[in-house]
């Protein structure tokens, strides 16, 4: 009772047919998600999975991963799983006792709203989570649209925020350095090692904010990091932080983040809607 076991199911996407049997396409269909709860029951050595996500929308949507604009002529159609078919194989898996509950990311308002509406009409699982990216860099999507849906009153999906270091440049360690492959702090980070990974968050306005933003931080004795994932963990939609790292004093100052209330002082925040106003999303399209 002590754990919570979250795990994903992948989105279509026919570059990563890897990770069917016989190489095909992963789909959000009834034989996709058995196969892909029954693998990941094997893998894990558990009977059940507490919260199993669908990765990314099956169906194509405009802006994902910071890609450009939805544009309706990029819809797949022809090759669609309707929200009602991708709930009733998951309310197989349910039924079955595989999983208790399930939830999405990366995920619109639209697919938000159009989950919760099949699953009322039709008497299946509600979607519970929505895992999407939210940071001081990547806000707008989620509180000027989302949050809306998924409030209590409305679809009532709590957000797991992921991102919360925009893969790491809210950390304030690439601020600095004129040369991240080289610098020992860094050449061995994620940007270094996997060059184009998150350009998002590299060749952007967003580097330049989130210096803004460790400068904030230091000026209230925070690390950088601390302040990102306070701010993310004070928002009143978000259930959960997803935290990550690759050594041990990262681990630690990502825990310290969350010790002590929950809330920020009001000046402060006040001070990231300023910076917020001035580099609103500046990562977004890139």
């Amino acid at each position: 009772d002590d754990v919570v076991i979250a795990t994903k199911l992948c989105g279509y996407s026919p570059r990563i047919d890897w990770i069917r049997d016989g190489g095909k396409t992963p789909r959000v269909d009834a034989k996709n998600v058995k196969e892909s709860v029954d693998k990941s029951l094997k893998r894990l050595g558990i009977d059940t999975i507490d919260l199993l996500q669908i990765h990314w929308p099956h169906r194509y949507v405009g802006g994902l991963f910071g890609g450009q604009a939805y544009d309706p002529a990029n819809d797949r159609l022809d090759d669609d799983v309707p929200f009602e078919e991708q709930l009733r194989a998951l309310k197989k898996v349910v039924d079955e006792g595989k999983v208790r509950y399930i939830g999405v990311s990366n995920e619109t308002s639209w697919g938000v709203a159009s989950f919760q509406m099949a699953a009322e009409r039709h008497k299946l699982p509600k979607v519970q989570t929505i895992q999407n990216s939210y940071s001081l860099i990547v806000r707008s999507s989620y509180e000027t649209d989302l949050a809306e849906v998924c409030a209590p009153r409305n679809c009532n999906v709590s957000l797991l925020a992921y991102s919360p270091l925009a893969g790491g440049s809210l950390s304030g360690k690439y601020c600095d350095v004129d040369d991240p492959a080289t610098n020992p702090l860094t050449k061995n980070a994620r940007f270094s090692l996997f060059p184009g990974y998150m350009e998002r968050f590299q060749k952007s306005r967003a580097m330049e904010a989130a210096r803004k933003y460790a400068d904030l931080a230091r000026r209230y004795g925070m690390t950088p990091s601390e302040l990102a994932l306070k701010f993310a963990r004070s928002r009143w939609f978000v259930a959960s932080t997803i935290i990550g790292a690759t050594t041990m004093d990262q681990l630690r100052e990502n825990l310290d983040a969350f010790e002590g209330d929950r809330d920020l002082p009001e000046e402060l925040l006040e001070e990231v809607d300023a910076l917020y106003r001035v580099y609103r999303d500046p990562a977004q399209g890139v």
